[in-house]
């Protein structure tokens, strides 16, 4: 009869701990001398990466820029709204008599040309478009200059229909206090414009020189206070989303008081609004189709 071998417990007991604490000590060298190091590495390796891609884009997105150089870009656009850019868009005179031909009245004219505008400047493809198409100075992207494109041509147009004369210095320098949406009217008033009765062409004609500097002074500082702290304008905010909108609502919410502004003043003879951006609540222009003769130009180059 074979004989039961007996097992030593504490022999056991003893072997398991010592094979116990060799692999701990194999596993503990191990991420001591090899994995910590590696993961370390890893970790310098990954932070450098995204310090540098933040910085590649922060130096993309963010640039100095003094009044100005707003007042050279502002002035620029300015020129390319009135005369119309190859492929692009016809002089204001076209697109003034596209709308009014359009509609019986000039309210009705402007409140489709202000509604347009609030899709366009909400459409990405529209302005990606447009910047592409569009030759400006490199101070600002072509996003935020198709923007305020946008926005002077809308101005500019409305005025045209108010019957203002828009090669006058007068009334460009009106355009750019609108352009600072809801602060246009403290812009305005404390440059001393007073709005009454008397108010239109013959008066908007006898504005002096140091009020109209007063105006672009303001307005300059309005928009360095906009885009960003101490001439630094910060532009992630309005970088655009693929398949999105550009600047989101914001963009078309301070479309829509720009040219609540530019009529008023212009149509109205009326001070403009203090209206805020955050307050305007869109419902006309989510749906509006866009059919003028901007639009159609920018698709049918577009093709080419």
């Amino acid at each position: 009869m074979e004989e039961k071998k007996k097992i030593n417990f504490k022999e056991l007991a003893k072997n398991t701990i010592e094979f116990s604490n060799e692999k701990y000590k194999e596993a503990k060298n191990f991420t001591t001398k090899t994995a910590m190091p590696k993961l370390k590495e890893t970790a310098i390796s990954t932070k450098n990466k995204v310090t540098k891609v933040t910085t590649d884009i922060s130096n993309k997105v963010k640039t100095t820029i003094t009044e100005e150089q707003i007042k050279e870009v502002l002035d620029k656009l300015y020129i390319q709204a009135v005369d119309g850019i190859p492929k692009v868009s016809l002089p204001i005179d076209d697109l003034v008599n596209d709308y009014t031909s359009k509609h019986k009245t000039v309210e009705e004219a402007v409140k489709a040309l202000i509604n347009n505008s609030m899709v366009k400047c909400g459409t990405s493809g529209f302005l990606t478009g447009l910047g592409g198409l569009l030759t400006m100075v490199a101070t600002l992207p072509a996003n935020i200059t198709s923007v305020i494109y946008v926005q002077l041509r809308m101005s500019c147009a409305i005025a045209k229909i108010g019957g203002y004369d828009i090669h006058s210095d007068q009334v460009q320098t009106l355009i750019y206090a609108c352009l600072t949406g809801s602060a246009a009217s403290d812009v305005l008033k404390h440059a001393g414009i007073t709005f009454g009765n008397k108010f239109g062409t013959a008066l908007v004609k006898k504005i002096p020189g140091k009020m109209l500097q007063a105006i672009n002074q303001k307005v300059g500082f309005r928009f360095m206070t906009k885009f960003g702290s101490k001439g630094i304008i910060n532009l992630g905010s309005a970088v655009p989303i693929i398949g999105g909108v550009i600047g989101g609502s914001i963009d078309v919410a301070s479309t829509k008081i720009i040219g609540d502004n530019v009529y008023k003043i212009f149509v109205k003879g009326e001070a403009p609004s203090n209206e805020k951006e955050e307050d305007v609540i869109i419902h006309e222009a989510e749906f509006t189709e866009i059919d003028d003769i901007d639009t159609k130009m920018i698709k049918e180059n577009l093709k080419d």
